[in-house]
């Protein structure tokens, strides 16, 4: 079996020390640039790989068959290729998210959630979090882009400068890189602006606890990160 992790800047990866814990197989960090991962994924060298920033979606769309849940979240984060040297895609974050959630402690249903962040890692919140029976808005850095995952489905979309109007959003999720290492002391809102807030949760873990999770401890608002999703 020759596995790894496929993204653009790797360097924090612990994914090939658990790897070696975990499993008997190579276990290799491919850093590839955007011009490079088409190639990569149908003619390198692999039988199976993790995707990471900011790949999920691209490979996506590069995959002949997905698994159900891959198809809700509109990215992928794990692939296997097949012995018709096809490639299946699959989403193992959701199972993930979904127990980072249970270990916050925060009930989701029929609460208000806000999601910083429309790449992959913010389609898979979104669909978990709608799946527990969560209200759902995105803020994203720029405009919808054309492909964007809850076009269909409800989920509401915004962008940051219009952050004032969900002040009232009662559970925030971070899926951007903003306070991932080495940028530590960043954070990708302030806190203070939501009066009802209930829960936190931060898709980033390392460092853990990030900035944004010990802001929402010294509020007295639970949370986890991404630890418990990895």
């Amino acid at each position: 079996m020759r596995c790894g992790l496929l993204g653009q800047t790797l360097a924090h990866s612990h994914s090939p020390l658990l790897h070696s814990l975990l499993g008997d197989y190579a276990y290799t960090l491919f850093e590839k640039a955007p011009d490079q991962v088409e190639d990569f994924l149908k003619s390198g060298s692999w039988d199976g790989l993790n995707v990471t920033i900011p790949y999920k979606k691209t490979a996506y769309a590069l995959c002949d068959s997905l698994s159900p849940i891959a198809r809700e979240t509109g990215n992928v984060n794990t692939l296997l290729r097949r012995r018709d040297g096809s490639i299946f895609g699959d989403n193992t974050d959701a199972f993930g998210f979904r127990y980072l959630l249970e270990k916050a402690g925060v009930p989701v249903a029929g609460k208000r959630a806000l999601v910083l962040g429309a790449g992959g890692a913010g389609g898979t919140a979104c669909a978990v979090l709608r799946q527990m029976g969560a209200a759902v808005t995105v803020l994203s850095r720029t405009e919808k882009p054309d492909d964007f995952y809850g076009k269909n489905n409800g989920i509401l979309y915004s962008t940051f400068r219009h952050i004032s109007q969900y002040k009232d959003a009662q559970i925030i999720v971070n899926a951007t890189p903003v306070g991932m290492y080495p940028r530590v002391d960043e954070q990708p809102v302030d806190l203070s602006r939501f009066s009802r807030l209930e829960g936190v949760a931060d898709v980033i873990y390392r460092p853990c606890p990030t900035r944004l999770l010990r802001a929402a401890a010294a509020r007295g608002v639970p949370g986890a990160g991404g630890l418990w999703m990895l």
